[in-house]
């Protein structure tokens, strides 16, 4: 190893010009890589909902749909305006009131009910659907054309509107936040280290690295619009400490040798040694989220693992021949630290620890209790600001027409058209349901079949299923609506009991059961995976316990604080938050849990040992910790996609947190359980 990190240094041009050349085929590797706007996609692919997507697809030429309400418009442009869009590629078929009946039959004989449900006032409703998925590039371009062709007096709404404005907002932001994320992180730096030119320098390496994880999403084929969105800010974030490790530890060494090279060689060996320890369990945070049923988190879980990775190999490879390189440099844009001394710190735990043992004590129930009741939001629509065309386009068809959301019917073909009216009219009884539409509604107002033409016929109804429409008053994730699917159900399986109930609504019912289970399990295989890592590092039974415990503590305070303010949270937020500011901020206490033992070994008392623990970690815990808030608050004030925005707002207040926790509370806990900590740790029988 040391021969090899000497060659490394030695070779340092060559080194840094591989690295730069590796840019290239990583930037056009994150060109090519798709991105995916619908997180319903992510729903398991088992689920009824989802199969029922794909059988809505293969046999209908469906895949998303969009409601069009219009103002203003004659029967006649109505119409034109339908026929028009049907001309729009991946516009599968349009199902509205003016092209359906203009010049086939009168439409008087159509039953004011019906009537109603395609027209109130100077308004009317049309239904667009698309032969691609809600996410596709089609759709996306296929929406944007629709408006176009449609003009300013239709409003588009839907899952596939707001995933068109989804992609055009998140496009339009994501230089920002690294550009936010990046001169915070600049100034905290400048602030706490030691040279005006090192910061630069590590965001340089860090760049690098972050490009080289994005381009090697490549061969994924493609990513969600959040990991896209936040990976970039979230490297940065977990992997800044160990350039600020690198750089101590090459310093320490210059004061051992003369030869530079050797001391940047010694460090790199050093500094691998002990990143890699660190890297292991903010890995094992991200990785816990892969084993979500809701394959976002293994999307996101496994872009950042891969990152870690980089941002290991981007600080020992890059980043000791750049510093070489730039030595002198470094050397005259030198100046002492503007951080405070953090000395008193440890003093201040040692005199009042008995206190801070109370005050952790107080904290628990409070903090749990919120954590555990913590209100979450599902509806897509929330997340997007309010000024949207799609959210705009989505409370004129809830006002206009008392439709919140449209649930979609798939009903055998063989089923009777008497079974078919009968189990309409039970639908139309539940509570919330605005009014139920397919073929057989036309047909049980005394239309014939015959006269209903075929093209119009096949809309709705095909060689396996039947399609109906069944509007809706309640929004998507209430309890009201997700009742009333429940109901649904009932009453179809009575009459078919191969049919199926789909919709935005339906899968956010399945993702909201999803969620509540990945939650339990990802929270679980994080703390055994990170458990694990700190009983085989620090080889001891009670330091595990104790130190996730600890995290643990900071995670719920970040939780609890949303559920006494009485803020909901988009649903992934408490999920991802409490594995990634798990294995992010752990190894601020395994950091100060490995200085106390060295101290404890090297014949201190406890509270010698963790006096000095507490000072000599403090600076390092307080600057990783910063740069880690610095990196994703300044995001979570500036966007306003809010999954994005709550994300990055409760990882930068958790990393405050844990930084509290650790440089004050779990101190005291050390000197409190010191002789239960001693006589559990294998490697400390000298301090007995």
């Amino acid at each position: 190893m040391k021969g090899f990190t000497k060659g490394l240094v030695k070779r340092r041009i060559l080194v840094i010009a591989v690295c730069l050349m590796l840019l290239v085929p990583a930037v056009l590797g994150m060109a090519a890589t798709k991105t995916k706007y619908d997180l319903l996609y992510y729903l398991p692919q088992d689920l009824e909902t989802v199969r029922g997507q794909e059988i809505l697809l293969q046999d209908f030429g469906k895949g998303a749909f969009s409601l069009l309400v219009t103002e203003g418009m004659t029967i006649s442009e109505q119409a034109d305006m339908e026929n028009a869009l049907k001309e729009i590629p991946h516009v599968g078929s349009v199902i509205g009131f003016a092209s359906i009946t203009k010049g086939r039959f009168p439409i008087e004989i159509i039953p004011d009910n019906i009537r109603e449900m395609f027209q109130r006032g100077d308004c009317m409703l049309s239904a667009v659907f698309f032969d691609e998925g809600s996410s596709s590039e089609e759709t996306m371009e296929a929406i944007q054309k629709v408006r176009q062709a449609a003009g300013e007096k239709c409003f588009v709404s839907g899952l596939s509107a707001i995933v068109t404005d989804t992609k055009q907002l998140v496009e339009d932001q994501e230089a920002i936040y690294v550009g936010i994320a990046v001169a915070l992180c600049a100034v905290v730096l400048m602030i706490t280290m030691d040279s005006f030119l090192l910061p630069l320098i590590f965001l340089l390496c860090i760049g690098v690295s972050i490009l080289w994880n994005l381009g090697s999403n490549y061969f994924f084929g493609e990513i969600s619009y959040i990991t896209k969105a936040v990976a970039a800010v979230l490297q940065l974030g977990v992997t800044l400490d160990y350039s600020i490790f690198l750089w101590h530890s090459y310093k320490e060494q210059k004061t051992l040798t003369e030869d530079k090279d050797e001391a940047m060689a010694n460090a790199i060996h050093l500094t691998f040694t002990s990143i890699l320890g660190s890297s292991l369990t903010t890995i094992a945070g991200f990785v816990s989220i892969c084993f979500m049923s809701f394959t976002l988190g293994r999307d996101l879980g496994i872009v950042m693992s891969k990152g870690v990775v980089m941002g290991v190999l981007g600080t020992v490879v890059l980043l000791p021949c750049v510093i070489r390189l730039l030595d002198k440099p470094i050397e005259k844009t030198s100046h002492k630290p503007l951080l405070p001394s953090v000395g008193g710190i440890g003093r201040f735990v040692v005199k009042r620890y008995k206190a801070l043992c109370v005050v952790l004590a107080l904290m628990v129930f409070p903090a749990f209790y919120g954590y555990n009741n913590v209100n979450v939001y599902y509806d897509m629509s929330r997340v997007m600001p309010p000024e949207l065309l799609s959210v705009i386009a989505n409370k004129k068809l809830e006002s206009t027409f008392d439709m919140a959301t449209t649930h979609l019917l798939l009903v055998d073909s063989d089923v009777s058209q008497k079974d078919v009216r009968d189990m309409a009219e039970e639908m139309k009884q539940v509570d919330g349901v605005t009014g139920v539409f397919g073929i057989d509604s036309l047909l049980g107002a005394g239309i014939p079949e015959s006269i209903v033409p075929d093209d119009i016929l096949s809309l709705v109804k095909g060689d396996r299923y039947q399609l109906m429409l069944i509007n809706s008053s309640y929004v998507i994730s209430s309890d009201e609506v997700n009742a009333q699917i429940d109901s649904l159900n009932g009453i179809l399986k009575k009459y078919d009991q191969g049919g199926m109930l789909i919709g935005e609504a339906s899968c956010t019912k399945d993702l909201i059961a999803c969620t509540d289970h990945d939650f339990t399990v990802v929270s679980l295989i994080s703390i055994i995976a990170i458990f694990v890592i700190i009983l085989l590092v620090q080889k001891s039974f009670s330091l595990p316990v104790l130190l996730v415990a600890i995290i643990e503590l900071a995670i719920a305070a970040n939780l609890c604080i949303p559920y006494y303010t009485g803020t909901e949270l988009p649903f992934v937020g408490p999920i991802l938050i409490s594995t990634i500011q798990l294995g992010a901020t752990v190894d601020y206490a395994i950091l100060m849990t490995t200085r106390y033992k060295q101290n404890r070994l090297s014949g201190m008392d406890k509270k010698e040992a963790v006096e000095k623990a507490v000072s000599s970690a403090a600076q390092s815990v307080l600057v990783s910790g910063l740069g880690f808030f610095a990196a994703t608050y300044g995001v979570g004030l500036y966007s306003n996609v809010a999954i994005i925005s709550s994300m990055c707002r409760l990882i930068a207040r958790g990393a405050l947190l844990s930084v509290a926790v650790v440089l004050l509370l779990l101190p005291a806990v050390l000197l409190l359980l010191d002789k239960i900590i001693v006589h559990s740790t294998f490697d400390m029988k000298a301090a007995r």
